[in-house]
């Protein structure tokens, strides 16, 4: 982890004296530190971090984004009667009054105000913390939809472009690279057996029938602060994949990992379904979240949201398999034809629940 340069601490606008400075947190992208100031008597905390330029290849455009994001927030916020400084991040300026500070390595910074009395979790402890995540992020979609969302950057390229992940997916079958296609037949045919899939969200995209939204493209529980007192979603942190793109994709995503019933990399593929259960709690907080916002078309592709994000995801696994394992990181052979095998277990399966998933999502719209 980088260290925290004076030159850092000397830039941005704090309060008071600086007394100390911790790694803080579980993130692996960005280098993230808790800074402590004294100012008049008082203690005050800051989130301090080192955004990662070599995934993040425009720091200034994601900050511009950011900055666009939780003044929107905030002001909405404030309309709502609600507290700012808790239920959005807040940045602190640089003295020059920029949003980040470059130093003279070339790093780039940033400041947020510390959200004191809330904590995240990296794993769901009971079902009312998954179902405060929908809430929380159905939350941040209602917020927002009325944001000009594309005036926003896309911070990474095609990052839900299913019909181009396919297209990559092909050129690493045929290309066949390290020699592995020839073992994997099965998971190579399930994918091209579901091309239509691939195509769906994009061609409603394309023809205008699903809205371009502002998203959070990371909606896992812990992204979201929750209150330490009322256990209740206060806050949706990490905006860096902020940027243009489908509400079904954020609904989706969760759902591929929040309600699944076996761990992303179980090589027991009996554990692994999609919970009904799960998939009905977190239907119902998202939609109770976005208060009326979200369209009928919208609503009506909550499942198919789920689906592609599934076998999106399963398809870059085996993607990576067949390219060598250069982009997820693995612990072990094989790691990432598991990882495929269960992401396209629980698409098997949300395949068989299909019009249990539709009545579900009728029953809370």
């Amino acid at each position: 982890m980088a260290e925290i340069k004076k030159e850092v601490i000397e830039n941005f606008q704090f309060e008071g004296e600086y007394t100390e400075g911790i790694p803080y947190g579980s993130g692996h992208i960005n280098d993230t530190f808790r800074v402590t100031f004294q100012h008049k008597g008082e203690t005050k905390r800051y989130i301090l971090q080192r955004m990662n330029n070599q995934i993040f290849l425009n720091p200034e455009e994601l900050m511009e984004n950011v900055v666009g994001v939780t003044s929107w927030l905030r002001k909405k916020i404030v309309e709502n009667g609600g507290e700012p400084e808790r239920e959005t991040l807040n940045l602190v300026p640089a003295k020059d009054g920029k949003a980040f500070y470059k130093d003279s390595e070339g790093e780039y910074w940033r400041v947020y105000l510390f959200i004191e009395g809330a904590k995240t979790y990296d794993l769901v402890e009971n079902q009312e913390d998954f179902y405060q995540s929908a809430v929380a992020f159905g939350r941040f979609q209602g917020l927002l939809a009325d944001y000009p969302a594309e005036t926003l950057h896309e911070t990474i390229q095609d990052f839900h472009n299913t019909v181009k992940r396919l297209d990559t997916f092909k050129k690493a079958v045929e290309a066949d690279g390290c020699g592995r296609a020839a073992q994997v037949q099965e998971e190579i045919q399930f994918v091209l057996d579901r091309e239509a899939l691939a195509h769906k969200l994009c061609d409603m995209q394309a023809e205008g029938k699903l809205p371009l939204r502002v998203t959070h493209n990371d909606t896992k529980l812990n992204n979201i602060m929750i209150d330490d007192e009322t256990r209740k979603a206060i806050c949706v942190i990490d905006l860096d994949t902020v940027m243009p793109g489908l509400s079904v994709n954020d609904f989706g995503d969760s759902i591929r990992f929040g309600a699944s019933t076996g761990a992303e990399d179980e090589p027991d593929l009996s554990k692994v379904s999609c919970s009904m259960e799960l998939f009905e709690l977190y239907t119902k907080g998202f939609v109770e979240g976005c208060k009326g916002s979200l369209t009928e078309e919208e609503l009506d592709m909550l499942p198919v949201g789920a689906m592609t994000m599934t076998y999106e995801c399963g398809m870059r696994f085996l993607t990576d398999y067949l390219e060598g394992d250069h982009y997820f990181k693995i612990h072990r052979e094989g790691h990432n034809l598991d990882r495929c095998r269960t992401q396209f277990k629980l698409v098997k399966d949300m395949e068989e629940k299909w019009n249990q998933m539709n009545e579900i999502v009728n029953k809370y719209r």
